[in-house]
């Protein structure tokens, strides 16, 4: 499992960049590592900040700066197969196939990518445990792109 150590100051550079140029927010991406702050504004209405206090927690969802980065050439990466519309249950309002942290079986169905009208079951290749999902219900994929991690 690769873990990538985050510098502090780099926030911090980002941060003074976001006040020099009086910017809401900031994205910083090299490689599959995206750092993206948010300002924190007391003018702005009561909603505005809720949203932008969930962007900062779903952000921070380790409290410490070490978290782990899943990319495809993770050695437990399934990958799209094709472009499509990603589905995790099998119909609306129906539980999701697998959630983070189930324990799953060799062939057992993990979603459906919907290409052309088809719907096309992605199935899991070997037993283990769902450690990471990357994709959200109802979105479009991309061919090669990081759906799921089982280790």
């Amino acid at each position: 499992m690769a873990s990538l150590k985050i510098d502090e100051s780099n926030f911090d550079k980002l941060a003074e960049i976001l006040k020099k140029h009086d910017l809401s927010e900031i994205e910083y991406k090299r490689g599959d590592i995206k750092i993206r702050v948010v300002a924190h504004s007391k003018n702005r209405e009561t909603h505005e900040n809720q949203h932008i206090q969930q962007n900062i927690e779903i952000s921070h969802e380790s409290p410490s700066l070490e978290k782990t980065i899943y990319n495809a050439s993770h050695k437990g990466a399934i990958t799209s197969p094709m472009v499509g519309t990603c589905y995790l249950s099998p119909e609306p309002g129906a539980k999701n196939f697998v959630s983070l942290g189930d324990e799953i079986q060799e062939g057992q169905p993990l979603l459906i990518i919907e290409a052309m009208k088809v719907m096309n079951l992605i199935k899991a290749p070997k037993t283990g445990k769902v450690v990471h999902i990357a994709v959200s219900n109802a979105n479009p994929i991309e061919y090669g792109q990081l759906l799921l991690i089982i280790e």
